[in-house]
């Protein structure tokens, strides 16, 4: 491992990350709004929130993924210290794959039909290994074989379609091994997989960063995953974080809203046959401005006035809360209601 940045400093460290998409002629998009966290060696920090929070193109802004046209990036994100906004696109194919790597979400479209799975592996060694010839070959089937698939030689010269949804997510997580990078992050790894191959996935990914110290960033609105997998997490919502705890603080006594609302609509084995579900009323699309007020107050049931409007010409501020807990909320939740949040 790499240490740039010192054996005791972060791996990655996002500060002020903002992504702003702008078509000529139109109202500017704020994908990102001042998105600030950072991860440790062998830590799994998790962004949760609902699809459009802009959880993806924080992952997609850090990885340098983006396209460059209508697209504005600024803020800062180092890996180990070196900063990678603004590097070149040499640089950060060099990066790329061997000290940071990418778990899409749709292992069949990441992958390219038209080319085996072990020729993909082996492209990776090659590039960032030097590996060659045989000795590629027994790499490529020595990791297919570390993330659980089974006759790992044969499915070296198979395609991407010939092979299971969760084998295929497999072969991609046995591609962002290949190099043990410093930092993995993990978009929706388990979206399109059934519940005993998710568990598998999460099972591989807690061995992997317990095993080798990668940091593991875990991009989901699957809280179960949160709850089996990640240290620390960050609610998102439209564009930044509104809320940041400890995984079990989080869940034990959530203080935004919309984190309540967001645990209280989660299906319960508790809650009896029949049991009305909780859903956040509105939509992501409920919004206004951060700097009107709070972009969650049109969907929230506890909002009052000063939610709507500036307060002496300031935003909602994301500020601590005691106990490592970050939070950008007038009127948090009580801990006395846990589950307390948005209704119907």
């Amino acid at each position: 491992m790499s240490a740039v940045g010192g054996a005791a400093g972060p791996v990655l460290q996002v500060e002020d990350l903002r992504v702003r998409f702008q078509r000529r002629g139109e109202v500017a998009t704020h994908a990102v709004d001042g998105v600030s966290f950072a991860v440790a060696p062998g830590e799994t920090v998790g962004l949760v929130g609902e699809s459009g929070c802009g959880k993806s193109v924080t992952s997609l802004a850090t990885m340098g993924l983006l396209p460059k046209r209508g697209v504005h990036v600024s803020g800062s994100v180092k890996l180990d210290g070196e900063e990678l906004l603004g590097a070149g696109d040499r640089t950060l194919r060099k990066l790329r794959g061997k000290d940071m790597a990418m778990v899409f979400q749709d292992p069949l479209s990441s992958l390219n039909p038209t080319v085996t799975i072990g020729t993909q592996v082996v492209e990776v060694l090659a590039e960032h290994r030097g590996m060659k010839g045989d000795a590629a070959r027994r790499e490529a089937e020595d990791l297919l074989d570390r993330v659980g698939i089974p006759d790992p030689r044969r499915r070296l010269g198979e395609y991407p379609h010939q092979l299971s949804g969760g084998m295929r997510q497999r072969a991609l997580i046995a591609m962002s091994l290949a190099c043990s990078p410093r930092l993995l992050i993990a978009d929706e790894p388990t979206t399109a997989l059934d519940v005993t191959i998710q568990a598998q996935i999460l099972e591989l990914l807690r061995d992997l960063v317990q095993g080798s110290g990668t940091a593991l960033v875990m991009i989901t609105h699957d809280l179960g995953v949160v709850a089996g997998l990640c240290d620390r997490v960050h609610v998102m919502y439209a564009g930044r974080i509104i809320e940041t705890a400890e995984r079990r603080d989080l869940f034990a006594r959530p203080r935004h809203p919309y984190t309540g609302g967001l645990l209280a609509s989660v299906p319960r084995l508790d809650g009896g046959r029949g049991a009305p579900l909780t859903p956040i009323r509105g939509s992501a699309r409920d919004t206004i401005p951060w700097t009107q007020g709070c972009a969650f107050a049109p969907r929230c049931d506890v909002a009052l006035d000063d939610c709507l409007v500036e307060v002496s010409g300031s935003e909602v501020e994301l500020a601590d809360d005691g106990a490592g807990r970050q939070l950008r909320c007038r009127h948090p939740l009580t801990p006395a209601v846990p589950t307390a949040g948005a209704h119907p």
